[in-house]
């Protein structure tokens, strides 16, 4: 018995534009990776691994790109995830004005991240800054720092102001999970004369498992693709104290130098579904193991 509600050309017209839009140009990427295309020469030779050679050699600093993507990926998921976790918990519950506190936790995601690269941009000036100028003004004037131009702070500031921004979204993804859980379960455990860590570890953490593999998965996809962040705030700088994969793409492809470019994103493309296979896969492990 055919159980299809709508006939399977319905989806014809979105499957031709996935694959005119997204299949192809992809595997024409991957394709161009193994190339010397670039803007100085009409021709486009097949290279094999050269650029990937490039890429690891040693001598370039694609490498360190790799390294910052991989290390704003894990910190701001494990930011976001924690203090928006926290924060769910805490309006999950019948405190004073927690729809105002609601609004106001998720305000800056409706930010463009541009804009908020302008005004902490603004705010963290090392002369006129807000930051450092509170600091001065309460007497401690020794903490205010340079913080997007000095190499130990400015990555640091960066994945700061991207855990502000993005932890409301999270927050809201997980307060929906935990509104989810039936009360049933919490009465029963004050039955039981659980404890909040008990109530946490054995009721919350076991059924929010679903909420919190989306949240990973949406976070690793984000950062992999980290670009207009660290391109308002920093661009890459100082040095190359800050540049991640795509502002190295963005400024490969600046230069004219397309195969590099095409495969420094194939690299990261290969990360992201290697990653993002065992996160998920893991996730699911304790999802099923909490069941």
């Amino acid at each position: 018995m055919n159980k299809s509600i709508y006939p399977f050309y319905f989806s014809i017209g979105a499957l031709v534009l996935y694959l005119l839009f997204f299949v192809i140009p992809g595997f024409m990427g991957i394709y161009f990776s193994f190339t010397d295309w670039n803007g100085y020469s009409e021709g486009i030779e097949f290279i094999g691994l050269d650029n990937f050679r490039t890429i690891f050699s040693g001598n370039e600093k694609y490498v360190s790109y790799l390294n910052h993507t991989v290390t704003f990926t894990i910190t701001t998921a494990i930011l976001k995830t924690g203090i928006g976790l926290f924060l769910a918990l805490i309006l999950n519950h019948g405190i004073k004005g927690k729809n105002f506190h609601r609004v106001v936790i998720f305000m800056p995601v409706i930010v463009p991240t541009l804009i908020v690269g302008l005004i902490f941009k603004s705010v963290l000036h090392p002369e006129v800054g807000l930051v450092n100028e509170f600091l001065r003004s309460i007497g401690l004037g020794a903490l205010a720092k340079s913080w997007l131009t000095d190499i130990h702070l400015a990555f640091k500031s960066i994945i700061a102001v991207d855990t502000w921004k993005g932890v409301g979204y999270i927050m809201v993804i997980l307060l929906a999970g935990l509104q989810a859980i039936p009360d049933m379960y919490y009465e029963a455990a004050e039955i039981d004369g659980s404890n909040f860590w008990n109530k946490f570890r054995h009721i919350i953490l076991p059924l929010l498992m679903p909420a919190l593999t989306v949240t990973t998965v949406l976070n690793f996809i984000y950062g992999f693709k980290v670009f207009d962040i660290v391109y308002a705030l920093t661009n890459g700088g100082p040095g190359y104290e800050t540049e991640v994969l795509y502002t190295g793409v963005f400024k490969e492809f600046s230069l004219g130098r397309y195969g590099v470019g095409t495969a420094l994103s194939t690299v990261m493309f290969l990360v992201m579904i290697v990653i993002g296979f065992f996160a998920v896969k893991w996730m699911s492990r304790e999802d099923e193991v909490g069941k």
